[in-house]
């Protein structure tokens, strides 16, 4: 027969209470402590960079008790029955996983993320081959189309993936979406006909789009704010090196074989990912591992009234999956410091696949190179936005630090805005070099410069902006850095398809010379306007964080 006790007392070293229940069966004695405080620590392992939404944590939080000596013995009852970590070192929490272990599942799923961008540009050096054997018009929209609309859906993928995560957890997600990956990335090479490219080509980035969403949040999971540094360093190189690893890859096997190996190493490196994922991936979400924590819980004792604090009955399924597809469109329509942030990193991410479709163009036909010679150049694409993105985040830490300190230790969105208005100077710098030494055939080494350049840019302004909308916007992230996201994958999507018409009419030089205009115009004011008026963009916005 089970046995339940429940007794209300305040902790003597924090002002947050607690309830603490101790269940008795025939051989199991099992203590669960609950408070405010603990719920938020539960809350802080759910990162602001998936769709994820904070504010479900914050509804939960409202759920547990705040006070013991006037609430009703309903609620001490209630609170008496949410289950959570058992204190700050229980080995479930993954957090208190051996360093070992949190890094090996790091390491999984950033090489996770890191396989869906190479996929998305591997084929770029094949696409004459391609176009050769499935009668596509070569330098037409549709060959471009049958490479960038991988990266179109990525505009789709976070926002189906991401509230299901939320639903089941991050562990099923990742290996089913990656499993969908291999399949239709394998499915490829056996197109007979650009319809089956294309549609081959978009379903395949749909499942890549899910370790893009999910992969920060793993690394949120694992690692306290303290310890998160170089970790989260490590995972983000994959998005940043991936799309420029492709075509190195992609340009000598176009060169030495079959088109349709783009594809099948692409598949065989993922599966043997696959295989390291079902051995060493394990859940990190605390939600769901405190949902199953729950369940076990309720079988054991036969108190059906224990459940974690995440599981209420408003979060259906219907819900849950439309505010993670309905909320980041709202904030595109609504808010001011998204949209323009959503502009500037479609252009960025809109010229990022730009020079991934035609850099191996420039350097067959302009410097007479092999395919596998011309993929070389990409290391420079590879090397700037590594650049851009590591160093960048640790010059953003230094800055925000001593800024922080000079406004007596209160820090504002604001700033991370300072090192933006360096960095964003860097792309129209390096589309002008790049552009005009590539125009007058200068030695090779120079237009490789000044891609590297706007490559920094490109690394380091992505660093800026994502950190701005998470302390703008802090329950609400997750929302914000989804819809730049989707909207970014749009203009990856669709600046390649322009590529050849616009360089073939306007040459390297001025073709190269209106990206960097529109990134003077957008992307150099934005910093210094935000600078002086977001505080006042925060107070009219119902979303963003007012202190």
């Amino acid at each position: 027969m089970t046995d339940h006790t429940s007794r209300i007392f305040p902790s003597p070293s924090t002002s947050s209470h607690y309830a603490s229940t101790t269940i008795h069966d025939d051989s199991n004695s099992y203590t669960t402590r609950v408070s405010t405080s603990d719920i938020e620590k539960c809350d802080a392992s759910i990162p602001t960079n998936d769709s994820t939404e904070l504010s479900d944590s914050s509804t939960a939080r409202a759920e547990s008790p705040t006070s013991t000596t006037h609430g009703s013995s309903k609620e001490i009852e209630d609170s008496a029955n949410v289950i959570t970590w058992n204190g700050p070192k229980d080995p479930d929490n993954p957090r208190n996983w051996s360093n070992k272990r949190r890094w090996i599942v790091t390491l999984v799923v950033s090489l996770f993320t890191f396989i869906s961008p190479v996929a998305s540009s591997i084929s770029s050096p094949a696409l004459p081959q391609i176009s050769s054997d499935l009668n596509i018009p070569p330098g037409s929209i549709l060959e471009n189309m049958s490479l960038s609309i991988f990266v179109l859906a990525y505009a789709l993928g976070p926002l189906i993936w991401g509230p299901l995560s939320e639903l089941y957890g991050r562990l099923v997600i990742l290996q089913v979406s990656n499993i969908w990956f291999l399949i239709f990335n394998t499915l490829c090479s056996i197109s007979k006909t650009p319809t089956q490219m294309l549609i081959f080509r978009f379903l395949a980035g749909f499942g890549g789009a899910a370790p893009q969403s999910l992969g920060g949040g793993v690394v949120g999971d694992l690692w306290s704010p303290e310890e998160r540094g170089m970790a989260m360093s490590v995972y983000s190189l994959a998005p940043l090196v991936g799309p420029s690893t492709g075509p190195l890859v992609g340009g000598w096997i176009a060169e030495r074989a079959q088109w349709q190996w783009v594809f099948w190493s692409v598949s065989i490196a993922d599966g043997i990912l696959q295989i390291a994922g079902f051995i060493f991936l394990r859940e990190t979400y605390a939600p769901e591992l405190l949902k199953r924590k729950a369940r076990t819980l309720r079988k054991i004792t036969g108190n059906q009234s224990l459940r974690s604090a995440f599981e209420r009955p408003d979060r259906h399924w219907t819900n849950v999956m439309a505010r993670g597809i309905v909320k980041p469109i709202i904030f595109l329509g609504t808010e001011p410091i998204v949209q323009v942030f959503a502009i500037y990193m479609a252009v960025l991410y809109g010229v990022l696949y730009l020079s991934l479709t035609t850099f191996v163009k420039v350097f067959t036909e302009q410097y007479g190179e092999t395919t596998g010679i011309a993929g070389i150049h990409y290391l420079a694409i590879a090397l700037g936005s590594t650049v851009g993105g590591q160093v960048g985040a640790r010059v953003l830490n230094v800055v925000y630090r001593k800024l922080k300190a000079r406004n007596g230790g209160v820090g504002t969105p604001e700033m991370r805005l300072p090192l933006l208005m360096v960095s964003a100077t860097t792309l129209p710098i390096g589309l002008l070099i790049y552009g005009w030494t590539a125009n007058a055939r200068v030695f090779w080494l120079v237009p490789d410069i000044g891609v590297f350049i706007f490559s920094i840019g490109i690394g380091g302004n992505w660093t800026c902006i994502q950190t701005y909308l998470v302390d703008n916007y802090a329950l609400y992230a997750a929302s914000a850095i989804a819809g730049v996201s989707s909207f970014r994958a749009l203009a990856g999507f669709g600046f390649p398809l322009f590529a050849d018409k616009m360089y073939a009419k306007l040459g390297d030089g001025w073709g190269n010379s209106l990206l960097a205009f529109i990134c003077l115009v957008i992307g150099c004011p934005a910093p210094f306007v935000f600078y002086r008026y977001g505080p006042r963009l925060r107070a009219w916005s119902k979303a963003a964080s007012v202190e």
